[in-house]
């Protein structure tokens, strides 16, 4: 049985910067921001630096390589062009907060960066993409139940039409299965030929 993989450096990076992010978050953001994924991503890489998990990691790097790196261009086309291409960035510019606390928001582009490094040393464990399926499901729901007004997780209304649709529970499934057709599974099929495998336990 081979010995977990341990990152003795990252790990401790990763634990300081939870501990200066999480609290700021919960007092400025409150805490039904964390039911977000991409917040639920911070959380869920920095558990498998610290415990080695290829299945967590891998299940991050599938949910965050895309979704982060459509809010990195939004970003860089505001700050380029003005005006945002997508949306969502939007708090970025906005001055009622401490600009140090806008800019813990780069987390965005470090998550991903270090689950890809990571998973250079895991591998890739293949039912990671099921993993961030399933998480996806319980954070949909939560989201639906909060202030429309926030689309978190756009369980309210979707981000290219811009349409809610009716029932709430269909919208939450078409919001899924976009998630799981467009994003989870083609990154999935992307990561497992770059990185080396690891099987699920049978």
């Amino acid at each position: 049985m081979s010995e977990p993989i341990s990152f003795p450096r990252l790990r401790w990076v990763c634990v300081l910067g939870l501990a200066v992010w999480f609290p700021t978050y919960a007092v400025v953001w409150g805490w039904a921001n964390f039911v977000q994924l991409c917040d639920l991503s911070v959380l869920l890489t920095v558990a498998g630096v610290w415990t080695g998990s290829a299945l967590l990691l891998s299940s991050q790097a599938v949910g965050t390589i895309v979704l982060n790196s459509i809010w990195a261009l939004d970003a860089a086309w505001r700050l380029a062009a003005g005006h945002h291409l997508i949306g969502g960035t939007e708090y970025l510019w906005d001055a009622r907060y401490p600009l140090w606390v806008r800019l813990l928001s780069l987390y965005h582009v470090a998550i991903p960066l270090v689950a890809l490094w990571a998973l250079r040393r895991t591998g890739y464990h293949l039912r990671g993409w099921q993993l961030q399926a399933a998480l996806s499901v319980p954070a949909l729901i939560a989201s639906r139940l909060l202030d429309p007004a926030n689309n978190v997780n756009f369980a309210h209304v979707d981000p290219i039409l811009h349409i809610s649709f009716r029932p709430a529970p269909l919208h939450l499934a078409i919001i899924l299965f976009f998630l799981i057709g467009v994003i989870y599974w083609p990154t999935h099929q992307v990561l497992s030929r770059i990185f080396p495998p690891v099987q699920p336990r049978k």
